[in-house]
């Protein structure tokens, strides 16, 4: 493996070439001139900017609501789990405080259901100098930014002739989504998505490598990487047995890609003494455990039916939406590792009791379901797509600042 197939495999930004910026006044462009140029033509910086203004005007109406119910908005962005990514980040595992199961008992093993990447990432930027909450929203900011420019790369995999019209909708759905205020939270939902998008972006581009270590990295940040995790592998050792050009980088792919998700869940059953370890905690601590849909179908059931609030039936529309979305991606027979991953992240999330009210921040992770709108806008007249994903934004802000104020337990 020489120097040149390493840089050729990691290079993540491969873009169609652009013209070099014609000489001024009979001299040549200089290098600063080159790159504002190419920066004026490339997507990211548009991907990046539109996903700040939509996160900002989400938080900005959190903030509105939170203070008619006299909150601040710190409280609201470091609320419930983020508490618990805080302590982990200044105090660790072992040393953490006032740890309880979900019968309000000492329990010294609740630690351990929240993977460590987010916390080491938050602790790391306290080493630079930011305060713990600083720290973690910041981190919570670049994965965002990160995982945005991974869309625009998606968007030009499934809508070749429209790609990054396709990427910069898919953004604003995702940036806007219905409680899509966890990617401005501390939480782990912006730097999992970020690996997230661009492993299948590595998938989809033959960029084993990539694919393998963002699988990596996605598995020390939140379980669910499982279904990421399977669809690497699945998809670098179909590149193996077809004996591409790349297969020892699909080879190494497959191999680094359940390292991190696998390893976590190792340790922990180390420290507990028992295989089913992480499991076990979720139990106890969260009463959560995959149920096969059961409590998932009887809370739709019981909305659907019931005098339920607005809040409540708006939850089930979305999840049924979002399954019914999936569908629609088989259908269109969107590239299969994305239609893959996208429907195993909705089974898990379905599959899975506890908190039925917070289904629709499990099933976020679930953007491929989103791309068939997006691909559908990318059609449309530019006043059509951009109208129909405002709409989306203005919903998706109210839905989430809502969650955060006015419910218990939907996040």
């Amino acid at each position: 493996m020489d120097t040149l197939s390493v840089l050729r495999e990691v290079d993540d930004l491969d873009q169609p070439a652009v013209p070099e910026m014609a000489p001024r006044q009979g001299r040549p462009a200089s290098v600063f001139e080159r790159v504002l140029d190419r920066l004026a033509r490339s997507p990211y910086p548009r991907a990046i900017l539109l996903y700040l203004v939509i996160r900002t005007a989400s938080v900005q109406l959190l903030d509105l609501l939170a203070a008619r119910r006299g909150a601040a908005l710190t409280d609201r962005l470091t609320a419930w789990d983020g508490q618990w990514y805080l302590r982990l980040a200044v105090h660790g595992y072992a040393d953490l405080p006032g740890t309880l199961d979900a019968a309000r008992q000492p329990y010294s093993d609740a630690p351990m259901a929240f993977f460590p990447l987010y916390p080491k990432l938050v602790g790391g930027a306290m080493w630079l100098g930011f305060d713990v909450v600083t720290a973690a929203l910041l981190v919570s900011v670049l994965g965002g930014l990160v995982l945005a420019c991974g869309l625009i790369r998606i968007g030009r995999a499934v809508s070749p002739e429209r790609g990054d019209r396709t990427g910069l909708l898919l953004v604003a759905l995702w940036a806007g989504a219905p409680m899509a205020i966890v990617f401005s939270m501390a939480y782990t939902e912006a730097v999992f998505c970020a690996f997230a998008v661009w492993a299948l972006v590595g998938v989809l581009e033959r960029r084993w490598l990539l694919a393998g270590l963002c699988a990596f990295g996605a598995g020390l940040s939140r379980s669910t990487a499982v279904v990421l995790v399977a669809v690497v592998v699945v998809a670098a050792l179909i590149a193996v047995f077809r004996r591409t050009e790349k297969r020892r980088w699909a080879l190494a792919g497959a191999v680094i890609a359940p390292l991190g998700v696998a390893g976590y869940l190792g340790f922990v059953a180390y420290r507990t003494g028992s295989w089913t370890g992480w499991q076990d905690i979720e139990l106890r601590g969260w009463n959560t455990e995959f149920d096969f849909g059961a409590e998932t179908a009887d809370s739709v059931l019981s909305r659907l039916t019931g005098d339920e609030s607005v809040f409540s039936t708006l939850t089930v529309l979305f999840l049924l939406g979002a399954v019914a979305l999936a569908v629609v991606a088989v259908v269109i027979r969107l590239p299969w590792p994305l239609t893959l991953y996208g429907v195993g992240v909705l089974l898990l999330a379905i599959g899975t009791r506890g908190l039925p009210d917070a289904k629709i921040r499990f099933i976020l992770p679930a953007f491929p379901v989103l791309i068939p709108i997006a691909i559908g806008l990318s059609k449309r007249r530019t006043v059509t797509a951009v109208a129909a994903a405002a709409a989306w934004v203005v919903l998706g802000a109210w839905f989430s600042a809502h969650a955060l104020t006015a419910w218990r337990y939907a996040i």
